[in-house]
């Protein structure tokens, strides 16, 4: 009998963001979903706070572990550029949480704190990467990550394996910015994943909707819960907007991985949040001209 599983993914929360009233645009989405059916599990895939702070981490875990609570499904975080590895450790642990909050992950521990871990969920195992290089906005996974995602993956699973880091391994290729703040190692990242039994790979970062291969794996980047961008801006512009989204995942059916993206009903989605000149990182005021 074929195992299914039912994800729902956040990403790119940002509480505290200076922009946005992020704790809203949080519980907008949360509020809009509450009638999706039969969900497994809730992950978040970084930025969790946009000043990386405790005050920041906590207030997601509360609005996401409510929303968890009342379903008794677990949640699971991994670090985001925005995020700090000392916040992240403090309030969420090893950021697989149960239902009941209780700590439910096997953590990597490396030299540098970093935090990656391992979960079970009836049987589709989870692992959280840690993607965050301290004051850039790309990412990497150093050697360590990488020797121990290779262990952990060295025996198959029952559901097989979802992987979940903050910044994507692929981008668009006409994109001006795209390629300098992505996964810099996404190659090293495909030789450890390739022939295993990795399902999916369930991104954020870009804060919009976006899928490719690595290594024929598919590769899934969901929009962002604080703001989208807008990609009808001229390849100059990177343009903002309100309006929250997330990803449902579908694991186990006859089209699996399936993926459709749900937004929040927002009367205000679509107003520019911010416009930066893409080349020079100039943020501007008014519409594009």
């Amino acid at each position: 009998m074929t195992v299914r599983h039912r994800i729902l993914h956040l990403s790119d929360t940002h509480l505290n963001s200076p922009d946005v009233d992020a704790a809203a645009a949080l519980a907008r989405i949360l509020h809009d979903v509450r009638f999706v059916p039969e969900l497994n599990l809730v992950v978040v895939s970084g930025d969790i706070a946009d000043d990386g702070s405790t005050e920041g981490c906590a207030g997601v875990r509360a609005q996401v572990g409510r929303f968890c609570a009342e379903r008794g499904i677990p949640h699971i975080y991994c670090t985001g550029n925005h995020d700090t590895r000392e916040a992240f450790a403090t309030v969420l642990g090893s950021g697989h949480l149960a239902a009941d909050g209780t700590d439910i992950g096997a953590t990597m521990f490396g030299a540098s704190g970093q935090r990656a871990a391992v979960s079970t969920v009836a049987g589709l195992r989870v692992i959280t990467l840690d993607s965050l290089v301290p004051g850039q906005v790309h990412g990497h996974v150093d050697a360590a990550q990488l020797a121990w995602l290779r262990n952990v993956l060295a025996e198959p699973t029952v559901a097989g394996t979802v992987l979940v880091l903050h910044h994507p391994p692929i981008t668009v290729p006409t994109s001006p910015i795209m390629d300098m703040v992505n996964l810099r190692n996404a190659g090293d990242l495909a030789d450890a994943v390739q022939g295993t039994d990795v399902r999916a790979i369930l991104c954020g970062h870009f804060h919009l909707q976006l899928s490719g291969l690595l290594r024929g794996i598919p590769v899934w980047v969901t929009p962002g819960v604080v703001t989208r961008i807008d990609f009808t801006a001229p390849q100059q512009w990177e343009r903002a907007v309100l309006g929250a989204g997330a990803t449902v995942v579908d694991l186990g059916g006859p089209a699996s991985p399936l993926f459709h993206v749900l937004h929040a009903r927002d009367p205000r989605a679509g107003e520019q949040v911010y416009l930066v000149d893409a080349v020079s990182g100039d943020e501007v005021t008014g519409e594009v001209p």
